[in-house]
């Protein structure tokens, strides 16, 4: 049984379908998205919306979990207590996959990571199934990378959110890295060393881990005794990743060894810096050459939605950064810019806060910032966080924050979108966010 129709729900149910497994599918929601696109691929499969019933759930053979579905849930704990199994799409994954797992997750950078790790492994003449929790054009459900008559590749990258990873016993990748952690989807965990339980279970039976030398809770835990390889943003040790300076210049190196010019990056921010050294480290884990880790480093342009230049209109420049869904990555974003930009960021924010506590925003605020505009659900409690600390203004709308922002920006200042919230108060998705955000700078052209 399916518990939770959506993308991954639609996922499991080809690959059961193509394995002629029979299966039904529950959601909680009368109408959940993706319904009539289900009825019309799955004609004679039932689909049981409403509350969730004990006795539907107890007498399933198993329970195929979607990562939007808390095990918390009542019918699920019952059906647990009742000897029920539970599983998700990347335990089912990690049993039939024949080739090599990298499994990236963290609270930020990992679609970053797992993007530039399989631009760097094609680079190196490796065929690449890209996919996991991922958005974007080329990114796939991880079940849909199995499904019969798809190319095999020769190895597998996976971006996994703790969601997923709550339902994976055991998914023995060659290479996991917990990127960091910082506080998210706090409406969901109880506190962040339950968030940090559910991270760590990519770790479980990993031949190889990457560890982030600043930020500890990037070790597994304690037990486990992998090969390990390093990165950080300070000078490396001689198995690590770091940065160097040399000649005035700061340099992405290996041990001793200078490699790339962090001004050669077309990724801008400390953030992106470390995301950048993670996923050099990944590959060298993989035995990837030296050179082609380099060269896909200094080719990659970024992603959409992640502190992406949109326009410089009148002198300021804008940026989405829309995928800016926790504190700790609009905290990234705001840091990153501001040391970049000659003038002060406009900040734009808000929008369903998850429980988060948007105090950390405060000392980059004060730093780098000169006014933030508000939108969304969570703009009083961001407001009560940062009062004092800028020029705080509510908007209407993203587009009328858009005509705010230029209006308050100087030249030499920077608009950041980065809300440091969920988007699902005013958008289907941060994706659509972004397209708003974007449509709306256009016009001021």
């Amino acid at each position: 049984m399916i518990v939770g129709l959506g993308k991954t729900g639609l996922s499991c149910a080809r690959f059961l379908r193509e394995r002629s497994i029979p299966f039904l599918v529950v959601d909680s929601r009368p109408t959940p998205p993706g319904l009539a696109r289900f009825t019309e691929e799955f004609p004679g499969v039932l689909c049981e919306l409403g509350p969730f019933r004990d006795s539907t759930f107890c007498n399933a053979a198993e329970l195929i979990v979607s990562p939007g579905v808390s095990l918390r849930e009542k019918a699920i704990q019952r059906a647990i207590d009742q000897g029920v199994p539970v599983t998700g799409d990347i335990d089912m994954f990690s049993r039939l996959a024949s080739k090599p797992i990298v499994a990236v997750t963290g609270s930020n950078g990992k679609s970053t990571v797992v993007t530039l790790v399989a631009e760097i492994l094609r680079g190196a003449g490796l065929k690449v199934g890209l996919g996991g929790n991922l958005d974007g054009d080329n990114a796939r459900p991880a079940l849909d990378l199995l499904r019969a008559g798809q190319p095999q590749p020769d190895i597998y990258v996976l971006e996994l959110s703790s969601f997923q990873l709550e339902t994976t016993r055991e998914l023995g990748a060659e290479v996991a890295v917990l990127l960091n952690l910082s506080e998210d989807h706090m409406d969901r965990y109880e506190d962040l060393k339950e968030y940090l339980q559910a991270k760590q279970r990519i770790f479980r039976r990993a031949r190889k881990v990457v560890i982030n030398r600043d930020c500890p809770f990037s070790q597994p835990p304690l037990g486990s005794d992998p090969e390990m390889v390093e990165f950080g943003l300070e000078a490396p040790g001689q198995q690590g990743f770091g940065l160097l300076e040399q000649g005035g210049e700061s340099f992405l190196g290996f041990g001793s060894r200078p490699l790339l010019r962090a001004t050669e990056l077309k990724i801008f921010g400390r953030h992106n810096v470390a995301n950048a050294l993670a996923a050099m480290a990944i590959c060298y884990a993989l035995d990837v050459e030296m050179n082609a880790i380099v060269e896909g480093v200094r080719k990659f342009q970024g992603l959409p939605n992640r502190c992406q230049w949109i326009a410089n209109i009148d002198g300021t420049d804008f940026y989405n950064d829309s995928k800016g869904t926790n504190v700790g990555a609009t905290v990234a974003a705001i840091d990153g810019l501001g040391r970049t930009v000659s003038g002060k960021v406009v900040l734009i924010a808000g929008g369903v806060g998850k429980g988060a506590d948007f105090y950390p925003l405060r000392n980059v605020v004060e730093r780098f910032v000169n006014t933030v505009i508000l939108i969304g659900e969570a703009a009083g409690q961001i407001a009560a966080k940062l009062d004092g600390a800028a020029r705080i203004m509510r908007a209407t709308s993203l587009e009328n924050a858009v005509v705010m922002a230029a209006d308050e920006a100087r030249p030499g200042d920077a608009v950041l979108l980065s809300p440091a919230c969920a988007s699902f108060d005013m958008f289907t998705d941060f994706n659509h966010r972004g397209q708003v955000f974007v449509a709306a700078v256009r016009r001021l052209q």
